[in-house]
């Protein structure tokens, strides 16, 4: 019979060590920090959106109207509308306010023409607004099931209604808020509850200008809308943008005139008086959480403006350091010709997402934008991109889906 020994020798040494080391690796493991989270942010306006029913309503009041145009038409090459044009914009108001029931009621209304295709006006119905809202949903699932979008910025939106309906079938996933405003159009979110179970919004009203200070009946403009949400133990903040139209590009096209802005053009101007409250609130959110995104549409080609040889003297007019938040005039307009370069004064450096791809797409290009703070860019990798997705259209839609596609990225945070 074999004499049954007890181990020892190197290999009993190993084992014991690794015995008694077990405990200690686990807790190792248990420490190790968590891997970064990523998630996918996108940015999309969708064109007039608002419910079936502000759809129907809107439509019922524009047939009584045949779909007049509430804005002054300009001809091909007319720099200004003639008296007659001027004459006819202004009876549609008057027209459709009074079915409206008064001016605070037409306001919250998409204009008559918001849906028409160019030319004659066409009788559009409750089915083609449906194809449009179909196109949108599809859209949406598109950014959550196939891009892995968690955390949405809406533009052109009508209240938080019409996100839930374009949600589809994630809408029991995702909450989602809106800005209030007096006008049709305003800027929402919408975020997955997996990512943050309590977002807090927060609207932006100073971003809401009036188009005209001198008026006192005129409408204002969108306000800003900012999302904190915790993910881990970050805190990370959206702010979602639609800032004044009109006033888009610094370099020539065949279209648009290339415009600073301090041009006396009536959209620069409006858009020139935004740069100031803009500015206030990056920084001042960057006291707070400096991981924010800002995202939306811009109305204003950045990217030009990143790519041109900008000189800090050439920023403002007055040629002063564009650093820190420019002093507003009288009327709330600053010296800041060039809007990149204003907000990215070196104090706080933003990097813009560069665009990659957006293939399929149509409608508006370059004014879309996603930009990251300094501290949150310097966690991403060196080549992120943002890509653009083609929203989905049925053949023979005749209300476009939207006349943006939206733009996404996947952030590491």
């Amino acid at each position: 019979m074999k004499k049954l020994m007890s181990p020892s020798g190197p290999a009993h040494v190993a084992l014991l060590a690794a015995v008694l080391a077990a405990p200690f690796a686990h807790a190792t493991e248990l420490a190790s920090p968590p891997a970064p989270a990523q998630i996918g942010v996108a940015s999309f306006n969708m064109a007039w959106a608002g419910s079936q029913e502000d759809f129907n309503r809107q439509n019922a009041v524009c047939k009584t109207v045949s779909w007049c145009d509430t804005r002054p038409r300009r001809e091909r090459g007319q720099s200004f509308a003639t008296d007659a044009a001027v004459q006819v914009a202004r009876q549609c108001v008057a027209d459709t306010e009074r079915l409206a029931g008064g001016p605070a009621q037409a306001a919250l209304i998409a204009p008559c023409n918001a849906y028409q295709p160019r030319g004659t006006p066409v009788e559009l119905t409750s089915a083609d607004y449906a194809a449009k809202l179909a196109g949108l949903r599809a859209t949406v699932d598109n950014l959550i099931e196939r891009q892995g979008v968690r955390v949405i910025a809406f533009q052109e939106v009508r209240s938080s209604e019409v996100i839930r309906e374009v949600l589809g079938r994630h809408v029991d996933r995702f909450s989602v808020c809106h800005a209030p405003h007096e006008g049709f159009q305003t800027v929402a979110f919408a975020w997955d509850r997996s990512v943050a179970q309590n977002g807090l919004c927060s609207v932006e009203t100073s971003l809401a200008v009036v188009d005209n200070p001198n008026d006192p009946e005129a409408r204002r403009v969108r306000p800003g809308l900012a999302l904190d949400v915790q993910v881990g133990d970050r805190r990370i903040s959206f702010l979602n943008v639609h800032l004044k139209s009109g006033c888009a590009n610094i370099v020539p096209h065949p279209i648009y005139q290339a415009r600073l802005l301090d041009d006396p053009a009536a959209a620069c101007t409006v858009l020139n008086r935004q740069v100031a409250p803009l500015e206030r609130w990056i920084d001042n959110v960057a006291k707070q959480s400096p991981d924010f995104v800002l995202l939306g549409d811009f109305n204003r080609r950045i990217d030009e403006e990143a790519a041109a040889n900008i000189g800090p003297a050439q920023v403002r007019a007055d040629g002063s350091d564009p650093s820190g938040v420019p002093v507003p005039g009288a009327d709330g307009r600053v010296s800041t010709r060039y809007l990149w370069q204003e907000l990215n004064d070196g104090g706080m450096p933003l990097r813009q997402v560069p665009l990659a791809s957006a293939e399929g797409c149509k409608g508006f290009s370059g004014l879309d934008h996603i930009v990251l703070s300094g501290p949150l860019a310097a966690r991403q990798p060196a080549n992120l991109v943002s890509y653009k997705t083609a929203v989905v259209q049925a053949p023979g839609q005749r209300i476009d889906t939207s006349d943006h596609c939206p733009r996404s990225v996947m952030l590491t945070l």
